[in-house]
């Protein structure tokens, strides 16, 4: 494998992304994938794979399953790139591809970053999300919403504003006019509405089960 270009860098999604379906045609075209999949089910003693194919979206979007869901679906798309996986579940990098002088990831992207880069293994991975789910999930209050097209300064005019409803942060800031509220569902209701109110292109609730990245998380 060629050296790792600063050019490039490879991006993984955290939760949020995941739809029922997601992973299934990769598994029915190659072996390799399948076997990952089943391989998820094993180490965590759950149909991961079931919930990934064919749902139901409500238990798929729950955030114990949704994250080692979303880990899984990442490796597997590497895996039909190309990559491999050891017998201990190191990560092999696809040689189709150039390889990536940075890895990084949305929250829980980070985690399948982190396999990208050889830190740790899939098994490993799999298991820390598996818990780190659990326990996010204890939470169980709040929502999450992604609002496009205003700008910072406004969408802390609209936190300030709606603050009385309960805890509302802006917990992501994914790029100029693009960010995401998080906070007491009831809050972030009525800051979808103001944001509409003040023009967003798009307000986009998130399939979220609790406040991710906000003081309720505490």
């Amino acid at each position: 494998m060629s050296s790792p270009s600063t050019d490039v860098a490879w991006l993984f999604p955290g939760q949020g992304s995941q739809y029922v379906g997601m992973g299934r045609n990769l598994a029915e075209a190659r072996a390799e994938v399948a076997e990952l999949y089943r391989w998820a089910d094993d180490l965590l003693g759950v149909p991961l794979s079931r919930l990934c194919f064919e749902g139901p979206e409500e238990e798929l979007t729950r955030t114990i399953n949704a994250q080692p869901a979303l880990l899984t679906t990442s490796v597997a798309v590497l895996l039909a790139l190309g990559g491999r996986l050891t017998d201990s579940g190191h990560l092999c990098l696809p040689e189709c591809l150039p390889p990536p002088g940075l890895v990084a990831g949305h929250s829980l992207g980070e985690y399948t970053a982190l396999v990208a880069a050889g830190v740790l293994t899939f098994p490993e991975a799999l298991r820390l999300v598996r818990e780190r789910g659990r326990l996010m999930g204890e939470a169980r209050s709040g929502t999450m919403a992604a609002v496009i097209g205003l700008e910072e300064e406004t969408l802390e005019e609209i936190c300030r504003a709606c603050a009385d409803e309960g805890p509302l942060v802006i917990a992501n800031y994914n790029c100029p006019g693009q960010y995401v509220l998080s906070g007491a569902a009831e809050a972030v209701n009525r800051a979808i509405e103001e944001a509409r109110r003040r023009g967003a292109r798009r307000v986009i609730p998130l399939k979220v089960s609790a406040a991710f990245h906000s003081p309720l998380m505490q």
